[in-house]
């Protein structure tokens, strides 16, 4: 099974509607280590991507992806607007035509989106970022994809890593961005940044069964 293009309007409209449900959880995730706006933003940008989305949704998968990547950027603000911006949009240059992902598609969008935040955002495994959920995702969809299995199933396969990836960022002391500022105080705090991430999975997982 591959991934449609109708599939990833769904996933967008339905990641705009988990964003708003989750509004006030992510910022007050966001509130014990930063600066109490991620859920704000996320819920923002992602408004933002479904006002832009009618103007693009007959073009191709790329075109589509880099839309979304524009917006965010544009519309959400601190570091995440940055980071995602980026995640999307590097994974739409590289799908430019696409009028469905398989299971190979996906893995290179997910890894171009992850080469994306380390370039953006130079984190290391461990300092208690989105870069600690997709590093241990992005290696299971890889080898998954290698394997031959369906987008669908890998995804199924990628939650519980991503699961246990995001509380995994629970003791961690954070080493990047405002959190950092608060030393050992950080610890004990989920990542907010990795929880917006395991949302996007846990929605796509929903859209595509």
């Amino acid at each position: 099974m591959s991934m449609n293009k109708a599939q990833l309007i769904s996933w967008l409209s339905r990641l705009n509607e988990v964003y708003t449900d989750k509004k006030e959880y992510l910022t007050e995730l966001d509130a014990a280590i930063g600066d109490a706006d991620h859920g704000i933003n996320m819920n923002r940008g992602f408004s933002k991507v479904m006002e832009k989305l009618p103007t693009v949704e007959s073009k191709d998968i790329g075109t589509i992806l880099k839309t979304v990547g524009m917006t965010l950027m544009s519309s959400i603000g601190g570091a995440s607007g940055p980071l995602y911006g980026t995640f999307w949009m590097k994974g739409g240059m590289i799908m430019g035509g696409k009028e469905e992902l398989n299971s190979e598609d996906f893995a290179k969008v997910i890894e171009a989106g992850v080469d994306g935040i380390l370039q953006r955002g130079r984190p290391n495994l461990g300092d208690k970022t989105m870069y600690d959920f997709w590093a241990p995702v992005l290696e299971l969809i890889k080898e998954r994809a290698g394997n031959g299995d369906d987008v669908l199933t890998i995804v199924e396969a990628a939650l519980p890593v991503g699961e246990k990836a995001l509380a995994d960022t629970i003791p961690l002391q954070a080493r990047k961005g405002r959190a950092s500022y608060l030393g050992e105080r950080s610890i004990g705090h989920q990542d907010p940044g990795a929880t917006s991430s395991f949302y996007m999975l846990e929605t796509l997982k929903e859209v595509l069964s």
